[in-house]
């Protein structure tokens, strides 16, 4: 048996359906049947049962299946193990992360990094905080970052997009807008909203704007330096605070609503990096997170 025969024998093998194994391998369904025949010719018996509403396993394949299986999938790590070597994809890749939504997306793509480097342990380190966001990749806390965009740092580089969302205004309960369904950026200017220490001002001027749409002041109140403690003004009714919509998913609370902001742009979040720190290791995580995450828009 050939590689090419072993791969479509396996992946049959797991689908037990000719058209799903033909998409995984990227063949037409005729030329994965053709396969199959000739390695089934080449050892005399059949290793599928076909019929107009299944495929299943012989004893003669399932046995045949259970000896090669894994010893292909040590061939395949080993290759995998040598190649990453071979371009310095090994060691550690620390990742920290800015909101619980880049934390599922990257679990994500750490799952798929570790399967194609098993040499290089990606893992995710600290949840960022919303004052100064960006001092663990200055400190060397972390390799790798996803935060909320912008970030237009000189000592730092922006990679790809992991994440788009809509935005949502973060209010008491006991507040009028509570009850509304939608608000728009001219209705900021009737109330206080939060402001945040520590952060870069074209930051905080993007997700927390100085003035509406039509150019009325919002006035910005209190500042703090914790994602908690800015929900907990918000609860007493001390101020409100534009969030993305994974607030509505991961911050429900009884004492919180979360009204859709009509005419907001999109919020996006991206991986950020030391350009002084970059390497292979760095490069190939931001180029497979490019090449594998959803760019799902989160609605309010």
């Amino acid at each position: 048996m050939d590689e090419h025969e072993i791969k479509t024998f396996l992946t049959l093998a797991e689908e037990l359906h000719f058209r799903r194994t033909a998409e995984r391998l990227g063949l037409s369904q005729g030329r994965t049947s053709q396969i199959i025949r000739k390695l089934e010719r080449r050892i005399g018996t059949a290793l599928f049962e076909r019929t107009s509403r299944r495929v299943s396993l012989t004893p003669i394949g399932r046995r045949l299946r259970e000896g090669i299986e894994p010893a292909y999938r040590q061939i395949q790590r080993e290759i995998a193990r040598a190649s990453a070597a071979g371009r310095g994809i090994s060691g550690t890749l620390r990742l920290g992360f800015f909101g619980p939504a880049t934390a599922e997306i990257l679990s994500r793509v750490i799952d798929d990094f570790h399967d194609r480097h098993p040499d290089c342990e990606a893992h995710l380190t600290l949840e960022t905080q919303i004052d100064d966001h960006l001092a663990p990749l200055r400190n060397d806390s972390v390799d790798l970052l996803a935060t909320l965009l912008p970030v237009a740092e000189p000592d730092l580089t922006v990679g790809p997009v992991l994440l788009r969302e809509t935005y949502v205004l973060a209010v008491s309960s006991r507040h009028p807008f509570a009850r509304r369904a939608t608000v728009v950026l001219d209705d900021l200017a009737q109330e206080t909203m939060l402001s945040v220490d520590g952060a870069p001002a074209y930051w905080l001027d993007q997700h927390i704007p100085p003035r509406t749409s039509t150019g009325a002041p919002i006035h910005r109140g209190p500042s703090v330096t914790t994602f908690q403690a800015a929900l907990a003004l918000v609860a007493a009714g001390k101020v409100m605070v534009p969030l993305t919509c994974q607030a509505t998913r991961y911050y429900a609370r009884p004492d919180i609503a979360y009204i859709p902001i009509a005419d907001a742009p999109e919020a996006a979040y991206g991986l950020v990096w030391k350009t002084t720190r970059e390497n292979a290791r760095i490069r190939t995580f931001a180029a497979l997170a490019a090449g594998t995450v959803d760019l799902t828009v989160f609605p309010a």
